[in-house]
């Protein structure tokens, strides 16, 4: 213990003492906040989203999707449609039966603005008719950009954090002979490794604490669930990304390789895994490749508890999913792991 303690404290110190990165840890998730939430905070997006609940094609259906900037993807019930209503991730949730409902939020301008597009295509088969009759209103909690955004934002830090902080330093001990001149002490690799993957844990929590705590004073988002649950999710994630960037650096030598390996890592992530936006409606194929990532799975996790104010019984299968992406990762980094 008192050999993982001094390498714990030796990599804390090197961490607190580089200003330029300590000051970019907290200061990059502020800006990026501030910086969409002022963007987007108005509503206003080029494309709209509807929700289909529909058993087989009808001319309603046809006339509907002659709109142009509209997105139309399918459910199979008119629950599962209303609750991404309720959450904003559709704009307008329709059903095709015998005749066409649908339903709105009505703290939503942008469910507004779909209703009339509907009807006007409504009006332009039917005329005569009133699709009044047929109108369903859901309110639920609003949830605007900057409440879906910050999940995404305290995961890619994270994400960045883990990685570079633990994958690229270790390749770069190793190319500086740092790792060397630990061979001839008595510390064994699983205890040098131990004291990294404590120290970026308790650095990336304690550093999206603030960064979580600061936004919530800065813009007020949405928290309907528990905080502790929040950072127990953050806690399993940041160690999987962690073990991923032990594995990455178990080996390599050059600097150059792991930046590269490493960025051919975070990009795909950072993008795929729902950051700045939602893959509500993207190909099959996409999504089966952003659910390899252990990302994806911290930050639907993360943005269930904030804005639908689920517990941890219910992200059973993130939490799982990313437990056993770290356990992989770890033991394989620590079979492959080599000081020189």
């Amino acid at each position: 213990m008192k050999r993982i303690w001094a390498v714990f404290q030796a990599r804390n110190l090197e961490f607190v003492r580089d200003r330029s990165s300590l000051g970019w840890a907290f200061l990059f998730p502020f800006l990026v906040v501030l910086g969409f939430g002022y963007m987007f905070n108005s509503g206003e997006k080029p494309m709209y989203k509807v929700a289909e609940v529909a058993m087989e094609q009808s001319l309603d259906q046809e006339l509907f999707h002659k709109q142009r900037f509209i997105e139309f993807i399918e459910y199979p019930t008119v629950e599962e449609a209303l609750k991404k209503l309720s959450l904003q991730k559709v704009d307008l949730v329709v059903s095709y039966s015998d005749r066409p409902s649908y339903w709105v939020s009505e703290t939503s301008p942008k469910s507004y603005i779909v209703e009339q597009m509907f009807l006007a295509s409504q009006r332009e088969l039917r005329p005569d008719d009133s699709m009044e009759l047929y109108r369903n209103t859901t309110k639920g909690q609003e949830v605007r950009y900057v409440d879906w955004l910050i999940g995404g934002i305290l995961g890619m830090n994270i994400m960045f954090s883990a990685l570079f902080g633990v994958g690229y330093v270790i390749v770069r001990y190793r190319k500086n002979g740092v790792l060397k001149r630990l061979k001839a002490t008595p510390l064994r690799p699983w205890e040098f490794l131990t004291a990294q993957v404590m120290s970026r844990f308790i650095l990336n929590i304690l550093v999206s604490g603030i960064v979580l705590f600061g936004c919530k004073f800065a813009v007020g988002f949405l928290m309907l669930g528990s905080y502790f649950d929040l950072f127990v999710v953050m806690g399993v994630g940041t160690m999987s990304l962690i073990s991923m960037g032990l594995l990455v650096a178990a080996r390599i030598q050059s600097e150059e390789l792991a930046g590269g390996l490493l960025n051919m890592l975070t990009w795909p992530m950072m993008f795929l895994s729902g950051v700045w936006f939602s893959l509500e409606g993207a190909n099959k194929y996409i999504i089966k490749l952003a659910n390899v990532f252990p990302l994806t799975h911290m930050i639907d996790a993360m943005r269930q508890i904030m804005t639908e104010g689920a517990g941890l019984s219910e992200l059973l299968p993130q939490l799982t999913y990313m437990l056993a992406a770290m356990l992989v990762c770890l033991v394989a980094s620590s079979l492959m792991f080599k000081w020189e």
